[in-house]
């Protein structure tokens, strides 16, 4: 993600209940249907005990309308009621970004 202007991030950072039935396949389509939206930017995800996922979009319109996104919201109430014990969500405008790639 090469991005020369500013931008926002979305941090999602959660824990799991024991239930996570059906968790994977509603995580897999929600990648999906927020790749479909408009101002999407990009998504990375990581999890051991604590799960962390950073999407990246465009404008905080663009991160309401997701929010708001009828799919998304089914999603929201099924992690609330059955797959997380904790979570947060922060929003993060990034002003800047670089990184580093070592050559084999």
């Amino acid at each position: 993600m090469k991005n020369t202007k500013p931008y926002y991030a979305v941090i999602f950072t959660s824990l799991q209940s024991e239930n996570t039935e059906g968790y994977s396949e509603m995580a897999n389509q929600m990648e999906v249907l927020a790749k479909q939206q408009e101002g999407f930017l990009g998504i990375e995800s990581a999890r051991s005990d604590l799960g962390i996922t950073v999407s990246y979009w465009e404008s905080l319109d663009a991160i309401k309308n997701w929010k708001q996104h009828n799919d998304h919201l089914i999603a929201q109430q099924k992690g609330r009621k059955d797959w997380y014990t904790y979570y947060k969500v922060r929003i993060c405008k990034v002003e800047r970004e670089y990184e580093f790639t070592k050559d084999n």
